[in-house]
């Protein structure tokens, strides 16, 4: 089962920091064992966490590093792309316009529907 704003890095860290068996099930911890995790997730930084690993790094309201997880962690990317549109800038207008926001090429990828090559007009003969 995927935890949203988990990926392997921060997996195997919390893994190591709470001292458990890589190989064991989650559905096999102990009470105990999900509250240790918990606690390292609420303050990674505390308990040994580099700040590099976080998922928000120096945040624009607190400028504190953190690490935000599952549904917070949607609703957060949602305020910075909102926040990017309402100030208008080019990444905000690329995710308005529903199209690559990072430089990628437009010409023959990320098109909408099942668009297949690209429709010329016919020349007309004289």
């Amino acid at each position: 089962m995927d935890i949203r704003g988990i990926n392997a890095n921060i997996s195997r860290a919390i893994i190591q920091i709470a001292g458990l068996d890589p190989s064991q099930r989650i559905g096999n911890l102990q009470d105990r064992e999900l509250k240790k995790i918990e606690n390292i997730l609420k303050d990674p930084q505390e308990h040994g966490i580099p700040g590099w690993m976080l998922n928000r790094q120096k945040d624009r309201k607190t400028g504190l590093d953190n690490h935000i997880v599952g549904s917070d962690l949607a609703l957060v990317e949602k305020f910075d792309i909102d926040r990017l549109k309402k100030i208008k800038c080019w990444r905000g207008v690329r995710h308005h316009l529903g199209l690559k926001v990072r430089g990628q090429r437009t010409k023959s990828t990320g098109r909408g529907g099942q668009t297949v090559g690209v429709a010329f007009k016919k020349r007309q003969r004289r």
